[in-house]
């Protein structure tokens, strides 16, 4: 994820600096005991029941917030740029993602209506619903939204990388999040944030940061849901 497209273009990115200054907490969030557990072939497929529907809560909690920084960037992105288009086609592929946890719902025996949101959920959910306020810079809520598909990218990609031993039947979950077009997705985002982070003052930068830290807290204690964990925050 850190990458070296930064130094490749003779200045270090605002992400790029980010992921090096807070690398304990990125790998907290990527390599989290729950992920580990799927890629070692060791997990419990009841803790996968249990994040599978505590996911399928959060994603439908997530289809406003990204409408909300769809809206942000009608109106704070200029027309030469792609982030409409790139935003929206993240949006699109939110009802087939609605859909993809309905089917596995039902092929793993989890009744979705009977779901209650657990409290890092929850927390989540209203983290989320903080950054839809109109007061809430755009280069903020761009900065939240590729931290959180990106930490699903990397989490997932994790699990499809040689030599692992993921379940058969958890296969097509790690693909869903870590196939190489999900990540360039997240790069495409990732681009968006950096180029919004550039031209932002100093203020702003600093709310970003946060934001992504944040982020990455909230991360940890929705996987802690399924393993067992306590909360971060």
């Amino acid at each position: 994820m850190e990458g070296k497209r930064g130094e490749e273009m003779g200045k270090t990115l605002m992400t790029e600096t980010w992921l090096r200054n807070h690398r304990l907490l990125y790998v907290g969030a990527t390599r989290h005991p729950f992920i580990r557990s799927i890629r070692d072939g060791n997990i419990d497929l009841s803790s996968f029941k249990t994040w599978l529907g505590q996911d399928y809560v959060f994603v439908r909690s997530f289809v406003p917030f990204v409408a909300s920084v769809l809206s942000k960037a009608c109106k704070g992105s200029d027309n030469s740029s792609n982030d409409v288009e790139v935003i929206l086609g993240g949006m699109a592929a939110l009802n087939d993602e609605i859909a993809w946890f309905k089917k596995e719902a039902s092929k793993w025996g989890v009744q979705l209506s009977d779901i209650v949101p657990q409290k890092a959920n929850q927390n989540y959910c209203r983290f989320l619903e903080s950054l839809m306020s109109p007061e809430v810079e755009y280069t903020v809520a761009i900065t939240a939204f590729w931290a959180i598909e990106a930490v699903y990218q990397e989490s997932f990609a994790h699990c499809l990388e040689d030599g692992t031993k993921t379940p058969p039947e958890l296969q097509e979950t790690c693909q869903r999040w870590g196939n190489e077009g999900f990540g360039q997705y997240c790069n495409a985002l990732r681009k968006i944030a950096d180029r919004q982070l550039e031209k932002a003052s100093d203020d702003v930068i600093t709310k970003a940061e946060v934001t992504f830290l944040r982020v990455l807290e909230h991360e940890v204690d929705f996987w802690n849901i399924s393993h067992g964990g306590t909360s971060t925050l």
